[in-house]
């Protein structure tokens, strides 16, 4: 990993969270018959939490199939959670989206960004699953050290950034173990990028 310098604020930006998720379960979503992009689609409403997105399997030519919906709150209309169609079905896609959505606090949009937000993912190559898994990797970690008997932390409450950086030394690696990962946040201080 190379270090470009320090930044006041380096948390993963939701787009690639969702882009990471996206990568992660792309085995389980999408047979080598037929070369397809994958896009994630949401309206969020400024300083409110995403309620509701949409995952999009995207064909030649435009024709495009519903993968799922996902919604954190409950309706009449539709159950709360992951909802697979057309049958698509990934434990991963559902596990990592569901995470995104409980932890959006930990996730940042551009000032500039749009109600409509869009991420369209093209097959990922080696690299791009690399860092999803190291991704994954460290929010998977964070999760077990974080328990099961603590109450999630709320959007505005950031002291889980102070407790992540708190974890790396200086140069922005962990100060616990041997560990190099970054934190599920993306802050750690430094930006980093694989080394090409």
């Amino acid at each position: 990993m190379s270090k470009t310098g320090k930044t006041a604020n380096s948390r993963l930006e939701l787009d690639k969270a969702f882009q990471y998720a996206v990568t992660l379960a792309w085995d389980d979503l999408m047979k080598p018959i037929e070369p397809r992009s994958i896009r994630v689609e949401y309206l969020c409403e400024p300083g409110t939490a995403l309620d509701h997105l949409s995952v999009w399997s995207v064909r030649a030519r435009g024709y495009q199939d519903l993968v799922c919906d996902y919604w954190t709150r409950v309706s009449s209309a539709h159950p709360t959670s992951m909802r697979f169609e057309n049958g698509y079905y990934s434990d991963q896609l559902a596990l990592t989206l569901e995470f995104i959505m409980n932890n959006q606090g930990q996730f940042t949009r551009p000032a500039d960004a749009g109600l409509h937000g869009s991420v369209q993912i093209h097959p990922p190559d080696a690299d791009d699953r690399t860092k999803a898994t190291t991704w994954i990797k460290v929010v998977r970690a964070l999760e077990s050290e974080r328990g099961s008997g603590e109450a999630p932390v709320s959007p505005e409450d950031h002291r889980q950034d102070e407790d992540a950086s708190s974890r790396m030394d200086d140069e922005g690696y962990s100060s616990e173990g041997a560990e190099t990962l970054p934190v599920a946040t993306g802050y750690s201080g430094y930006e980093w990028s694989p080394i090409s």
